[in-house]
Order: structure tokens, then C-alpha cells, then sequence
């Protein structure tokens, strides 16, 4: 296998052996920029992020990231490269600060205050009581508690979703900034909105598959019209 920078998968099947969600998944996602993954509900979206991240195991295939392959690195060194943002954040009992320690537990106060003020969120909130958090305040903070470990990407797996308008903005924001500095995101999105706002590359998912992969204008220009759908192509 040529060596590839990002994530590379061969022939990937993934999900209950008996009946796969993920059939034969053949893609190399980009090592830069935001990369969208789409495609209707059930499809594979969420199997594939839980995959980059080792939070599953394929049932058949390959995943390399940076050329090396996953099953020989180890779960907690990967989660340290490749950070995952959930649409339902985790929150860990204690304070904000605890919560930033869960994933760097040598994080100082000052360490601390430069990520709640990178995600937009103020300094008196870094010993509140993290279960006290708005939802808007409680995903910028697992947003900055990922961060913690500087990692070479992030997954988000619909991390807006659940956020009003201006929250919504916030993470978006924070995501174009991170691209455009180097870090890459794979973002599963339902909003065609959002994906024509973010993504500069687009992997659409139907029936377990790549249905299509590309440049968004790639894909407004498909033959097929469910992918064209799933890019709210004009």
C-alpha cells in the first residue's frame, strides 16, 4: 500500500458481523482542510469516525493513519493524535478544570485559560461545576478539553447539532480556524447548510458505502441525485 498522511481504508467492513453497517470501504480522507461526511441517517457516518478512533474494530479491512495501521497502535497513544468531539458531550464530575485534567492531567491554570478563552468561553467559568454548563458552554468545553492534547486531527461526530444559533457559530468558527491552522477535521453533518459553510472536501455514505467522494462542487455536479441531495447541491 502506497503511504498516505491521513486516513487510509481498504476494503472496510464494520458493524454487527451478522448484518455489517459498513461494506467495503475503500477511501483516503485528506490531511487537511474539513472534510464533511454525509449520508442518511443509518448509513455508516458514526461507525466510521468510532473506527478512525478506535473506539470500534473493523470486522474485515485495513485503516492506516500517517501510514501506520491502527490494530498496532495502541488506543490511548492514537486518542492522543486523533482527538473525537461527540454531538452529546461527556462530562466528568468536577469542575471545568478537573474535566480539561481528565485529558492532560498536568494542565495548569494558565494552560487552562488560554483554551477556554481559544473556544470563546470565559475565565470565571474554569472551576464552575462542569454539570452546571450550558450545552453550548458544556460542548466548547469538551471541544478545548480535546484540544488539551494537541492533536494532528479531530473527529466530530455532529457536534452542532444539539446547539442553538450562536453556539452553532462558535464551533464552526473554531473549526474553520483550526483547519486553516493546520489542524484537519472529519465532520459528520446532517445540515447541507453547514457542509456548504465548512467542507473543502465532501465523502458521502449510502447503504454502507461510498456513494461518492470529492470536492463539494464534485459532487453537486454527480449524476447521482441522493448524493446531490446530501450536499443540498442548488
Amino acid at each position: 500500500m502506497v503511504a498516505h498522511d491521513g486516513f487510509s481504508l481498504r476494503e472496510v467492513v464494520a458493524g454487527p458481523a451478522a448484518d455489517p453497517i459498513l461494506r467495503g470501504i475503500t477511501v483516503d480522507i485528506p490531511n487537511a482542510g474539513i472534510t464533511a461526511v454525509v449520508g442518511p441517517s443509518g448509513s455508516g457516518k458514526s461507525t466510521l469516525l468510532r473506527l478512525l478512533n478506535r473506539l470500534d474494530d473493523p470486522l474485515a479491512g485495513e485503516i492506516r493513519w500517517r501510514g501506520q495501521r491502527l490494530d498496532e497502535l495502541r488506543p490511548d497513544e492514537l486518542r492522543r493524535q486523533v482527538a473525537m468531539v461527540f454531538q452529546h458531550p461527556p462530562i466528568f464530575a468536577g469542575s471545568v478544570l478537573d474535566n480539561f485534567r481528565v485529558a492532560t492531567a498536568d494542565t495548569d491554570e494558565g494552560r487552562a485559560l488560554h483554551m477556554l478563552d481559544h473556544v470563546g468561553l470565559a475565565a470565571g467559568l474554569l472551576h464552575r461545576n462542569a454539570a452546571d454548563l450550558s450545552g453550548g458552554e458544556a460542548q466548547r468545553m469538551c471541544v478545548a478539553r480535546a484540544l488539551l492534547t494537541d492533536p494532528m486531527v479531530v473527529l466530530a461526530d455532529e457536534p452542532t447539532a444539539a446547539l442553538d444559533g450562536e453556539a452553532r457559530q462558535t464551533i464552526e468558527k473554531l473549526a474553520q480556524q483550526l483547519a486553516e491552522a493546520g489542524t484537519p477535521l472529519v465532520w459528520v453533518s446532517h445540515d447541507t447548510q453547514q457542509l456548504r459553510r465548512l467542507a473543502n472536501h465532501v465523502l458521502a455514505i449510502v447503504d454502507g458505502q461510498v456513494a461518492a467522494f470529492g470536492h463539494l462542487s464534485d459532487l453537486d455536479g454527480s449524476d447521482d441525485p441522493v448524493v446531490r441531495g446530501l450536499v443540498g447541491a442548488p
